[in-house]
This record gives C-alpha cells, structure tokens and sequence, in this order.
C-alpha cells in the first residue's frame, strides 16, 4: 500500500512539473507580459490579440518582457488582407529595429515557415516550395517552433517546414517577438500562444 501511495505521489509531482513548466504567453484579456514596440496597432478584441497596420505604415513589434533560451512555442494565427508577420525568437528590439531571426509568417507563395535574420543575413532557410499548401490563408493555423541550441525547427499545421543549426542563433538572446511588416494594409489574428521551456 505504501509503495503505491508512493508511485502515486511521483507521478502526480512529475505531472505538475511538466504542467508548471507551460506559460501562457497571452491571457485572452490584455497585453500584460509584453512590450509594444513602434506605432501599429496591438489590441484584444473577443479573447483573440489583434496585429493590425497603423497610419504609419511601418514596422511593428510585439514582444515578450521576458527572455527565452531553449522552448517550444506553439500559437495559432489566422491572416487577413496582406498577413505578413513573423514569429521572432532570441530577438531584442531598438525603437523598432529588431536584432535577430524571425519564422516567416506571410501570405502564400512568401515561404512561412522559413528563417530570416533581420538586418542581417536575409533568409538563412526557407521551405520546400510544395509544403506552402499547409498553409490556410483567411483561416486559423497553428505554428509550433522548437528552439534548443543552434537548431530551429518550425511546423505548420503538423508539416515541419525547416529544421535549421546555425552557430550564430545559438549564442542568441533576448524575447519572443511578433511582427507587423511594414507596407499597411496588414492584419492577423493571434490565439493559444503557449510556451514551454525545454
């Protein structure tokens, strides 16, 4: 009896670490726990955070106040008119000049899924130009990327899409950062950003 009452109790602490160890990234409310960066527009409207062009037209971040090494992300985004935006990783921000790699999310045929260094490299990666048709345009989609070390991994509705080692992402860091590109005319819908640290 005692043996089971012991079995028991390690599966449930081990149940609960493996629980403590996932964060919301966003609470469905408001923008507590994140930073706006530039003049778009960053809102929640019905439970879902809300990526939208401002009359500047420029570049907009959304990012996380805290740093993040090793996780794996999972979000889902549905786009609207434009919906090109990004998932920036190990990423810091000045004004809105973003130092780091970004998982492309973009309209089809733009190549989401891909890795792209800003103010840097440009594309370090970007998919086999067949698995764009994971992507649903105008509907919801869901995006996991896993970042431990210098590897990258990204996925699209279950289809991996890159799975990259760079030295120079390895020794990254800094938040987690989405993205309005600039252009206008932009807008996405975010949902179920979850975080686990690895």
């Amino acid at each position: 009896m005692k043996n089971i009452f012991m079995l028991a109790l390690v599966v449930l602490i081990g149940q609960n670490a493996i629980a403590q160890k996932k964060v919301d990234l966003f609470n469905g409310k408001n923008l507590d726990g994140w930073i706006i960066y530039g003049t778009e527009k960053w809102y929640v409207e019905d439970g879902l955070l809300v990526s939208e062009s401002g009359p500047d037209k420029g570049y907009g971040y959304l990012g996380t106040e805290e740093n993040y090494d090793d996780f794996e992300i999972t979000l889902e985004f549905k786009q609207e008119a434009n919906g090109n935006s990004g998932v920036f990783i190990r990423s810091t921000v000045d004004g809105t000049m973003v130092s780091g790699w970004q998982v492309e999310v973009a309209p089809p045929g733009s190549d989401t899924g891909g890795i792209y260094e800003s103010y840097g490299r440009g594309w370090l990666v970007k998919p086999d130009p067949e698995k764009d048709k994971a992507l649903k345009f105008g509907d919801w989609n869901k995006m996991r990327i896993v970042v431990k070390g210098d590897q990258v991994t990204s996925y699209l509705n279950g289809v991996k899409m890159v799975d990259f080692s760079d030295e120079k992402i390895g020794g990254g860091k800094g938040g987690i950062l989405l993205q309005i590109h600039d252009g206008g005319g932009i807008k996405v819908y975010w949902r179920n950003i979850v975080l686990k640290k690895l």
